[in-house]
């Protein structure tokens, strides 16, 4: 890409990013492209569809608790691996409100621009929880697929005014549940 379609790309994913911070996954196009100061046919040229900016907008993101993970899993107990990966993962889905619901019909549908980023930072998760119970300090009945779901849970609380207050309590009362030991 050329230098000046990099930096315009990159303005546009900045722009886009603030916009869903404050509205939510379903703020106008319309209403991104004229706070990046572009026409809407501008920005659908560099994304062409809701999802295709949101996938280069989380994408980063989900890369990061994917790595995340991976740093967590030589660097700290099995536990307080697992436990730092959900903080940082419920910190990611609540910062875009919405998203959630997106995430979750993406690990669905394999033709969805967010269902590689998705299913990829759920394995990392996957991996901890695994790694958790392998260590006996994570419970057994649980994989993956509850885990994303608690997520998911954390995440909405967290976008309810009334529970917001709320939210790091319940936090930890889930990690509480999901691990075995203190």
């Amino acid at each position: 890409m050329r230098a000046d379609a990099r930096k315009n790309h990159d303005h546009l994913l900045a722009v886009a990013g603030a916009v869903i911070t404050e509205q939510g996954v379903d703020a106008s196009l319309r209403d991104i492209a004229r706070k990046a100061g572009v026409g809407l046919a501008t920005l659908l040229r560099h994304f062409p569809t809701r999802e295709a900016l949101l996938d280069a907008l989380l994408r980063t993101r989900f890369d990061e608790l994917t790595a995340t993970a991976g740093e967590l899993e030589t660097s700290s107990s099995p536990e307080d691996a697992l436990v730092a990966w959900l903080r940082d993962c419920v910190a990611c889905t609540h910062e875009y409100r919405g998203v959630v619901a997106l995430m979750t019909a993406a690990l669905e549908d394999s033709e969805s621009a967010l269902h590689a980023s998705c299913v990829t930072m759920r394995a990392a998760g996957t991996r901890l929880l695994a790694r958790a119970q392998d260590a006996g300090a994570a419970r057994t009945d649980l994989d993956g697929t509850d885990l994303f779901a608690l997520v998911a849970a954390l995440a909405w609380l967290g976008d309810q005014p009334a529970l917001t207050p709320r939210a790091d309590h319940l936090f930890e009362v889930v990690t509480s549940a999901i691990l075995t030991r203190a």
